[in-house]
């Protein structure tokens, strides 16, 4: 079941959590399409290759792979019946002709499976820019606050040692979209609800 969430409601720890979250869902999403896109290919490959044989290449020579590097020298002497493989460590005596509609009903399914995908990934990428986008909203309120004016309230300033609460918070949070960059100015602030 999927669960709504207000990310008006969530703090930014929260909301980069959220957003890891979509980068793995979207990075999946696209490796899910590339895997499939590359299965699709090979049907589509095979189906071009057995498109090429017919009655006129009997008894032609080719070179059958024994492994990736190694081919033998035979003749071509049936092309009505092939040895297909079913991708479960199975082979099939078919046809050319339902060979050719197996890897077209293949195709075709490879295809509408891709198409689910895509609405899904484009759902993620809309989400995670509403995410991003909170996320800045949130620092800028957090800055904001940053201006208010200094109190004496009791505690310990983070970089000086003054009286009165600093506004080390907001270097760490920020420090999660800006990778380190120090906005700490060692000033009191006057203490609020952060965001």
């Amino acid at each position: 079941m999927v669960q709504s969430v207000n990310i008006t409601k969530l703090n930014l720890l929260q909301l980069e959590m959220l957003k890891n979250q979509l980068d793995q869902d979207m990075e999946f999403l696209s490796t899910s399409t590339a895997q499939l896109k590359v299965v699709s290919s090979k049907y589509v490959e095979a189906k071009h290759c057995l498109n090429m044989l017919n009655n006129s290449n009997e008894g032609k020579e080719l070179l059958v792979p024994l492994t990736s590097s190694i081919y033998v020298p035979r003749k071509l002497h049936n092309v009505e019946y092939m040895l297909i493989n079913m991708e479960t460590g199975y082979y099939v005596e078919q046809t050319a002709e339902d060979a050719k509609d197996d890897f077209k009903r293949k195709t075709d399914f490879l295809t509408k499976q891709m198409e689910k995908i895509q609405p899904a990934l484009q759902e993620k990428h809309a989400m995670k820019q509403a995410v991003m986008k909170m996320m800045n909203q949130k620092i800028q309120q957090l800055a904001a606050l940053g201006t208010a004016q200094p109190t004496a309230k009791a505690g310990i300033c983070c970089r000086n040692g003054a009286e009165g609460p600093c506004f080390r918070g907001l270097e760490l949070l920020r420090g999660l979209l800006f990778a380190g960059k120090s906005v700490c100015s060692g000033r009191r602030f006057q203490s609020a609800q952060l965001p």
